[in-house]
């Protein structure tokens, strides 16, 4: 299949792995790449831009294929050596970097005049036609279904997608509730050109995660996941489990008055042990409503293969059927 996203990437399907924090690492990445689409590293969970390095260094041992890394621009007082990371990617000659968090306009003179093509996300449209402006090569659009952060304005991807593909001149791909052949035609007939999975990938063999969390996920149905940290402004989609349930309680307790401070012990410092060690309930980790729709554990190149062997069919055979001569 051939589309704007593929082209510019250079990647055979219009299939993105979106950067996802202590689950990007090589094995996943170079997995995605090797199956055909767009293998994400997550640069923030490498604690230094020298492990940064080494494990762009690992992939590349992986896959020939594009990859490409993700950097997450967060809103926080001692920010994370954001230079040093860029340099890595730059030294290590990856030429595809997804953005998130705040703007990235500070970055993009150095990223561009190295050859990088970046691709951002945006949760609105207005922030996505900023993106546009200053620079960026392509978008991920993601709707409120998705995992992790869905920003504060609540649209689903069945508004969001056709009012990108209204307003947008660069390619953009579909990310929140994306899982099978039906997301990518879905989005493909909305106006996408491919799409970006974060939980579907997750529960996949090559996922280097606890058993545990591929299994929660699977036993998860649509309504298993919460939306934490409304009151601060940093909305975050996340599966249900007893401090989730806990800081749901402080947010109501709290109110309006509630301080990062106060639920710091639910969701700081939580990754390593819910992905690594498989304890699930210590703390909230990002999820999305597409867990409902996750029901195996297949290789990347089966699913991968499944999604493009499906969507072919659909096209052909369901979708063209209806169409009366």
């Amino acid at each position: 299949m051939r589309t704007r996203i593929t082209e510019l990437f250079e990647i055979k399907h219009p299939i993105i792995q979106g950067g996802m924090h202590y689950v990007g690492f090589a094995e996943l990445a170079s997995a995605v790449s090797n199956a055909g689409g767009l293998g994400i590293i997550t640069g923030l969970t490498q604690k230094t831009p020298y492990d940064l390095s080494e494990e762009i260094k690992k992939c590349k041992d992986l896959t020939d294929k594009p990859i490409g890394v993700n950097l997450t621009f967060l809103p926080v007082i001692d920010a994370p050596d954001y230079a040093g990371y860029i340099n890595s990617v730059i030294q290590e000659g990856v030429t595809i970097v997804e953005t998130a968090g705040n703007n990235p306009a500070k970055w993009m003179p150095q990223l561009k005049e190295n050859g990088i093509k970046v691709i951002h996300k945006c949760t609105t449209v207005r922030h996505a036609l900023k993106a546009q402006s200053i620079g960026v090569d392509a978008l991920s659009i993601d709707g409120f279904e998705c995992g992790g952060h869905p920003g504060e304005d609540d649209i689903p991807n069945m508004i969001l997608l056709p009012r990108a593909a209204d307003e947008l001149d660069v390619p953009f791909v579909a990310s929140g509730g994306m899982s099978d052949a039906r997301s990518l035609v879905a989005s493909l007939a909305m106006g996408a050109d491919g799409i970006n999975m974060g939980t579907r990938f997750m529960v996949t063999k090559e996922a280097p995660i606890h058993q545990n969390v591929k299994q929660a996920i699977l036993d998860a149905s649509e309504l298993d996941t919460r939306l934490v940290m409304r009151p601060i402004r940093n909305t975050e989609r996340v599966l249900t489990n007893k401090a989730v349930e806990r800081l749901l309680e402080k947010e109501k307790e709290l109110g309006t008055g509630i301080k990062f401070e106060d639920i710091t012990k639910e969701v700081a410092g939580v990754y390593p042990r819910v992905m690594i060690d498989g304890d699930m309930d210590a703390g909230a980790w990002s999820c999305g409503m597409v867990a409902g729709l996750i029901n195996d554990t297949p290789t990347v190149q089966e699913l991968i293969d499944r999604i493009m062997t499906e969507a072919e069919e659909l096209v052909k055979f369901r979708l063209e059927n209806m169409i009366q001569s």
